[in-house]
């Protein structure tokens, strides 16, 4: 059974089709890349998978473990095992960076979290990523260095270890060391039970990661799915004449 399976999916945003008939598998423990010019339809098919309800979908399925998710809210694929990183955290005053991080994990899994062994898992983690633990105490984001809230993103990822994440081009403005300490911290969260779809421009974030399979979306279609010479052949030439053969 594969982990994420996306049959013929069809999405428009406000009344605009942007994703026509995509097809996308993803097994269990596997890391994929999606690959593809601005506009394209990356962001879309990412938020589509987890429930925005910007997005409309026209057509198709999206099933997680065999589970048809297509309509189910955002909130039930996240407990199903579902996370995405966002490209642009937002910035959420109010609230701790621990203080959110302890609530989403008692939201997803359901069970009460032990605070002193969740503290010291969380330092732990924070200490991988080269965060100050000052941030902890600080609002979600808020004042966060670009590269502090990517960081901080991952460190969701790790704290709530889903069966599958999605990276929106996480490594985005991010220097050469921040993107080698977030794919450090990618590589902590890979493990043979967990999967990852990486979308990305800087294929550094990679350098650390076995690649299973490269796809590439176009005109709202996977027009390509290759191994990892697809990202050489990019990184050269662009996406000229990758078109479907």
């Amino acid at each position: 059974m594969q982990l994420l399976e996306i049959r013929d999916l069809a999405v428009s945003v406000e009344g605009n089709q942007i994703l026509r008939g995509l097809n996308l598998t993803v097994g269990k423990g596997e890391v994929h890349v999606l690959m593809g010019p601005n506009g394209a339809g990356k962001s879309t098919l990412v938020n589509t998978v987890m429930g925005h309800p910007q997005y409309h979908v026209d057509g198709g399925s999206i099933l997680f473990e065999g589970q048809d998710i297509t309509n189910a809210p955002a909130n039930e694929r996240a407990k199903a095992g579902l996370f995405l990183s966002f490209q642009n955290p937002e910035e959420v005053p109010g609230i701790s960076l621990e203080n959110f991080m302890r609530t989403s994990r008692y939201a997803v899994t359901g069970k009460p979290v032990k605070l002193f062994a969740y503290k010291k898992e969380l330092a732990q983690k924070m200490e991988e990523l080269h965060m100050d633990e000052e941030y902890a105490s600080r609002y979600l984001n808020v004042g966060f260095s670009g590269g502090e809230k990517k960081k901080s993103e991952i460190l969701q990822m790790l704290m709530l270890n889903p069966k599958l994440a999605i990276l929106d081009e996480t490594d985005s403005g991010l220097d050469v060391d921040a993107v080698k300490i977030v794919s450090q911290g990618v590589e902590k969260f890979r493990n043979g039970e967990n999967s990852l779809l990486i979308i990305t421009h800087n294929t550094k974030i990679l350098d650390f990661l076995p690649v299973d399979a490269v796809h590439i979306l176009m005109d709202g279609r996977i027009q390509q799915t290759g191994d990892r010479t697809l990202i050489d052949r990019i990184n050269e030439s662009g996406f000229q004449g990758l078109e479907a053969v």
